[in-house]
């Protein structure tokens, strides 16, 4: 396969994320040159109910994007066959891309669509060694640059093109917890991004000089209509900041559809995990393949 990697989103791959830094790529490259291995370690339990979607009909597996310093990991699943395929940027959660983001990433290519999910932290910290969730925030995701994990994205997407058979014009992107919010983040990068959907991502936070802005910083600059999937139940993301964020999107005239899950709390899609709620993970993956069908990625 092919390794070149021509096919950007602009010639200037930052430009339409006013304020962010070139990416300050780190001298010592990859900390994980691999990803990991089963689920990730920082959780209290497993779950009986963990969905393993098999690769009949696809190709799945770990692979090497070429990115600005080296290559990648990451993870890529895709329909069998010439394509060309609607592409998925599978941003991952904190935990980094285990089983779960997989497995997630087999179910897209199940129903038509190249899904990637680059290992956008293997040059912060080994997440496959991680337990605390606290620890991973603090040393591994504020010392993520927002502009190294957003030209990691477009080395994905242009790699897919080049070398997975996928289509340039029919990128879209989806993101659970800390990847929801780079799905708002994208958005407002990407010209040519068609949609995005955001499970539970943060819409505030602290701004510091390597992430300058947040979701609701950008909102009105989306280049792409989003459908944001969230709990009433997180304690963590409060509905009104949500709803504000979508509310000064609409008033820029920019398309977010926000459902709320009045029960659910965040990590709600996350079948490994004890916060699934099945019922509201089964309705919002509907939501999402159909409203991503709907806005041309399908």
């Amino acid at each position: 396969m092919s390794n070149t990697s021509d096919h950007r989103a602009d010639a200037t791959p930052l430009e339409g994320l006013d304020g962010l830094l070139t990416p300050p790529f780190s001298r010592r490259g990859f900390v994980m040159t691999s990803l990991m291995t089963g689920l990730t370690l920082a959780t209290s339990s497993v779950e009986a109910q963990v969905i393993r979607t098999d690769a009949e009909g696809i190709e799945a597996g770990e692979v090497k994007i070429p990115a600005a310093d080296g290559p990648m990991p990451g993870y890529r699943a895709m329909p069998k066959g010439e394509g060309p395929f609607p592409i998925i940027l599978v941003i991952e959660e904190i935990f980094g891309v285990h089983d779960y983001i997989k497995d997630i990433c087999r179910r897209l290519a199940k129903v038509g669509y190249c899904a990637v999910a680059p290992e956008l932290y293997a040059r912060q910290g080994d997440l496959s060694t991680m337990t605390d969730a606290k620890v991973i925030i603090r040393d591994i995701i504020s010392k993520t640059p927002d502009a190294q994990w957003i030209a990691d994205l477009d080395a994905a997407a242009s790699w897919a093109v080049s070398a997975s058979h996928g289509d340039p014009s029919r990128i879209g992107t989806m993101g659970w917890c800390r990847g929801g919010r780079g799905v708002w983040l994208y958005a407002a990068h990407r010209k040519d991004l068609k949609a995005g959907v955001a499970w539970y991502g943060p819409v505030g936070g602290e701004r510091t000089e390597i992430q300058p802005r947040t979701a609701t910083d950008l909102a009105a600059e989306l280049n792409a209509p989003l459908l944001c999937l969230y709990g009433g139940a997180d304690t963590g993301i409060p509905v009104p900041a949500v709803e504000a964020a979508r509310d000064k999107a609409k008033a820029a005239g920019k398309s977010v559809e926000l459902v709320v899950y009045p029960d659910a709390p965040h990590g709600f899609h996350a079948d490994y995990r004890p916060s699934y709620h099945e019922a509201d993970a089964k309705d919002g993956w509907a939501r999402a393949l159909a409203f991503l069908k709907s806005h041309g990625v399908g």
